[in-house]
């Protein structure tokens, strides 16, 4: 029985072995899969808020109606809807749809558009420019591109200004030729009523057309650039300018959409532009409480809605209202309370 025991304990040791012997023949273990490499979201789109755009669009609207306007006055009716087509629009609603404007202008330069998107690819690189655009506007201006972006924002809102302006001095004009007619003398009746409608259409915000915002918007996708040309312009530029390049900026970055609606907003803002448009306002009020006739109707249509207007937008972008040539005028019978004596002692 004693020899027993160490066969026993022969053979457990053999089994021990075995098995470690079998142990170490055994394949390894797989190395850890290697991460998954997570592909990098693509660069935004350039995208501009659909409130910007439609702000824009009724920017568009307001000047292309009020270019309507038609110095030829037949009667009464034709003036008093000629007063209401012109008094339409809110002036802080003017601007920021000009400014939207020329952000959707800026971004038709290709040379600008391509600078700002040089930069979209790294998404910190992007954030950060974008961040300072929005501390100080006129960070944009050192993108590649930015002079040819400013003389078609010049140009287009310049021009615009100008337009106004001619137009509404067609009209002034008209409020001395049109007293040859003798409707044009008797009173305008209910005019404390006309005096209330110009102060509510004043404050009331234009209506964007559903087909001009979507014409806009593909022209700042890129699908259907607008036709515009002009002239590279060098600095200093206005504010109205540098800030419609801004917009454009974030825009072609990405952070110009409706999320990033809140911080673009401050930028379509400009002190001086809303001033001079406000003060157009009050003239306008002051010169229809006193005017009597329709012809002074007239002239103060020409001249604090039209021609004010046009003269705001032109200053807005840094551009100067053209001196008139020296016009001599027949001696009428413009009323001598009004603005309308003061202005002809002025400009004639």
């Amino acid at each position: 029985m004693s020899s027993a025991f160490p066969v026993r304990r022969a053979l457990l040791l053999a089994a021990v072995a075995a098995t470690a012997a079998l142990a170490g023949c055994a394949a390894p273990a797989p190395p850890p899969a290697p991460p998954v490499a997570v592909a990098a979201p693509p660069p935004p789109s350039v995208s501009l808020s659909s409130r910007l755009v439609e702000q824009a669009s009724a920017y568009r609207v307001y000047v292309d109606h009020a270019l309507q306007i038609s110095p030829a006055f037949a009667d009464g009716a034709s003036i008093a809807q000629s007063l209401r087509t012109g008094e339409s629009y809110e002036p802080h609603q003017l601007l920021r749809g000009a400014i939207a404007y020329g952000a959707v202008v800026a971004l038709q330069d290709p040379a600008f558009r391509a600078g700002v998107r040089t930069y979209v690819a790294d998404a910190d690189q992007r954030r950060t420019i974008a961040y300072e655009i929005m501390k100080d506007p006129a960070y944009a201006l050192g993108i590649n591109g930015a002079a040819g972006a400013a003389g078609l924002v010049t140009a287009a809102l310049g021009d615009d200004g100008k337009k106004l302006l001619d137009e509404g001095k067609a009209v002034k004009q008209a409020a001395y030729d049109v007293q040859h007619q003798a409707w044009s003398k008797s009173d305008v009746v209910g005019r404390e009523g006309r005096l209330a409608m110009a102060k509510q259409l004043s404050a009331t915000p234009i209506s964007a057309d559903t087909d001009l915002t979507a014409k806009l918007q593909s022209a700042v996708n890129g699908s259907a650039p607008l036709t515009l040309s002009a002239s590279p312009t060098s600095p200093p530029y206005s504010p109205m300018v540098v800030r419609s390049l801004a917009v454009a900026a974030l825009a072609a970055l990405g952070y110009a959409d409706d999320a990033s609606l809140e911080q673009v907003m401050p930028l379509v803002a400009e002190p001086n532009s809303a001033q001079c448009l406000n003060m157009s306002k009050l003239n306008l009020y002051q010169c229809l409480a006193v005017a009597k006739p329709h012809y002074e109707d007239v002239f103060c249509l020409g001249q604090h809605v039209l021609m004010d207007t046009g003269a705001c937008l032109m200053k807005g972008v840094g551009l100067a209202e053209p001196e008139p040539p020296p016009v001599l005028l027949p001696v009428t019978q413009v009323s001598a309370k009004t603005t309308v004596r003061g202005s002809r002692k002025r400009r004639h």
